[in-house]
């Protein structure tokens, strides 16, 4: 269980393609403390740590996880957003996140807020993936990358986000362009919600 509440950014120094797998390995300041079996959000993918050597960390991705996210498509020195499991008894500042990516998401508009940045993605939509709750609702809360934010003027395959200069420089936003492809986790009380209504 994560906050989106990213760390930092970790480096890819390494990518291993074997059958329908791949490992990555990535540096970032705090694989010093990670242990194997534990659990680190990939841009927001929850992927679990299988060794570590040389400063460094390594975590499988299977064909499932590949398919729905953006993790195929990295390279060595990409930048990737990374975020420890939560503990649990501390205070929750983004919202519950899962580290069960959906699907992704393209960028197709960026506008300057007077500081801030307005980035625009556009997924694709169903009215049967609406009715298994992957759809934004108004002010409701979204994962980008792993980054838990704020929705703003939604539509039925789109959502808006604005991001403040703090995130763009510790994230990976601040190599999003438009043509750029994100991860993105629906908030899982809409979820629950879109499958409850099933039973009515």
């Amino acid at each position: 269980m994560f906050s989106g509440i990213v760390e930092e950014f970790a480096i890819v120094t390494k990518i291993r393609k074997y059958g329908e797998n791949i490992d990555f390995t990535f540096k970032c300041s705090f694989t010093d403390e990670l242990k194997i079996d534990q659990s680190v959000a990939h841009n927001g993918v929850c992927l679990t740590v299988v060794e570590i050597k040389d400063g460094t960390y390594t975590v499988t991705a299977m064909k499932e996880t590949l398919d729905r996210s953006n993790l195929g498509l990295l390279s060595v020195g990409d930048k990737v957003n990374v975020e420890r499991s939560m503990i649990m008894n501390g205070r929750l500042d983004g919202h519950i996140v899962q580290g069960h990516v959906d699907q992704t998401a393209k960028c197709v508009d960026m506008k300057d807020a007077d500081g801030s940045t307005y980035f625009t993605f556009q997924y694709e939509a169903s009215r049967e993936m609406a009715q298994r709750g992957y759809f934004c609702v108004d002010k409701g809360s979204v994962t980008v990358n792993g980054v838990s934010l704020t929705v703003c003027e939604p539509t039925d395959n789109s959502f808006t986000v604005a991001i403040i200069p703090y995130t763009r420089d510790n994230t990976n936003f601040c190599d999003i362009q438009v043509g750029t492809v994100v991860n993105i986790e629906f908030d899982i009380l809409g979820k629950y919600i879109a499958r409850l209504r099933h039973f009515e």
